[in-house]
Order: C-alpha cells, then sequence, then structure tokens
C-alpha cells in the first residue's frame, strides 16, 4: 500500500498535475472569497468563511475528478493493472494507496486557506471575533466532503478505461450525490418522511450539519459508511477482471 501511496504522490509532484490542481483550487476560491462582487468576504460585513465553504465544493467537484480520473482508467488503458495483480499486494491496497494518495493532496490544496482565517480575525472588529468552532466544523467538513469525492470518483475510474468518461462520470456521481437528494426533498409529493429520508441521504445535508461547529457522530458515520461503500465498489469492479 504505501509503496503505491509514494508512486501516486510521485506522479502528482514530480508532473504538474499536483501543482495544477492546488493552484487552480487557490485562485478560484481566492476569486469567490475576495474579488467577485456577489461573495466578496470584505463586502460581506461579517468576519465568516461562509462563501468559501459554500463554493470550495462546487470546485471539488471539477477538481477531485481531473485529478482521480487517470487513477485506474489509466492503468486498464495501459495495461498495467494486470502487472499490479502480480505483485504481493491485494486489490484493496492498490486502491487505498491511490485514495491516500489522492486525499493528501486534497489537504495540501486546503490547508493555505488557513490564511483566510488569519485575515479575517485581524480585520475583525475586536480582532479575534471570529466563530473560530464553526470555520473549524467546516474545515473538517470540507475534509470528509473531499474524501468522499476522492472515494467517488476512483470508484467511475475504475469501471472506464478512458480517461475523459471516468472524469465526466465522477464529475456527474460528485454532483449527484451532493445536490440531488436535497433537490428531490422539495418536490411537493416527497414532503413528509420521504423529504427526510432524501436529506438523510444528502452529503450536502451532513456537509452543513458539520459546518455549523457541531460535529455529530452521525454525521461523520454518514461519510466514513459513504467512502467505505464506494472503495469496496471500487474493490468489486477490479475483481471483475478475474471472473
Amino acid at each position: 500500500m504505501f509503496a503505491i501511496f509514494r508512486k501516486e504522490l510521485n506522479v502528482f509532484f514530480s508532473s504538474l498535475i499536483g501543482y495544477i490542481a492546488i493552484t487552480i483550487f487557490l485562485v478560484a476560491n481566492g476569486l469567490f472569497a475576495w474579488v467577485f462582487p456577489e461573495t466578496n468576504i470584505l463586502d460581506d460585513g461579517y468576519a465568516t468563511l461562509d462563501s468559501f465553504f459554500s463554493f470550495a465544493p462546487w470546485i471539488f467537484m471539477f477538481l477531485i475528478p481531473a485529478i482521480t480520473m487517470r487513477s485506474f482508467a489509466e492503468e486498464r488503458n495501459a495495461g498495467t493493472i494486470e502487472f499490479l495483480a502480480t505483485k504481493p499486494i491485494t486489490d484493496l491496497q492498490i486502491i487505498l494507496g491511490k485514495f491516500s494518495a489522492a486525499f493528501v493532496l486534497v489537504v495540501f490544496s486546503v490547508l493555505p486557506t488557513i490564511l483566510y482565517y488569519v485575515t479575517i480575525s485581524l480585520l475583525a472588529s475586536p480582532k479575534g471575533n471570529v466563530d473560530t468552532g464553526g470555520i473549524a466544523g467546516s474545515y473538517i467538513g470540507l475534509t470528509f466532503l473531499g474524501a468522499t469525492f476522492i472515494a467517488i470518483s476512483i470508484f467511475t475510474s475504475s469501471i472506464s478505461n478512458n480517461q475523459i468518461v471516468a472524469f465526466i462520470t465522477g464529475m456527474f456521481a460528485c454532483f449527484f450525490f451532493y445536490i440531488a437528494f436535497d433537490s428531490l426533498s422539495l418536490i411537493p409529493a416527497f414532503v413528509g418522511n420521504v423529504d427526510k429520508f432524501f436529506n438523510v441521504l444528502s452529503i450536502n445535508q451532513h456537509y452543513q450539519n458539520i459546518s455549523k461547529g457541531y460535529i455529530d457522530l452521525r454525521d461523520m458515520i454518514y461519510f466514513l459508511s459513504l467512502i467505505s461503500i464506494f472503495l469496496l465498489m471500487t474493490k468489486t469492479s477490479l475483481g471483475s477482471r478475474k471472473w
């Protein structure tokens, strides 16, 4: 697993992939948070990072499938997945190695945005008058969200040997699980117990819950369960080559 992890991390940072991903994430979020008038934190009048945490998931929705699209699609296309199978390493270890490398890249993308917190803390009146608990919860939620999108996108990469198809499928799957259940819960015909069921399935709802600064065990279990399900689905997809 660690050999795969190091190999994937090397690919990210020995080429432009990792640097481009981090740069796009920071530039896009920087523009939304500090430049564009509709979402500018400085014009908002409140010392919060709500606009950043609102737009970051949408950027992840495009960026993470782009990072992970080559994970297994390229291996399948080049035939190297069979070479990996001859090594003393299980499919699950291969998957976890690739997942961990992508997760580290996502964490590296998010870490510099802590400067946003420092900035609003200094600009607040009085200084330091910010909801630190809520912001910390939002960072935790964003980390869980990134890990979930990685698991979804790695799965979509495992069912295709074309990177572009893997990217489009991954982007659609991330979008669907993030927002579709919210939309379904708003349909009048589903008002009642059904809309509550859709809310339970919605990634966005659980992300919003954690972002309030209250870390509920149910939200953490939800994210960990969803990550586990997609990683196991990826294992099943890889195992199908032996059938």
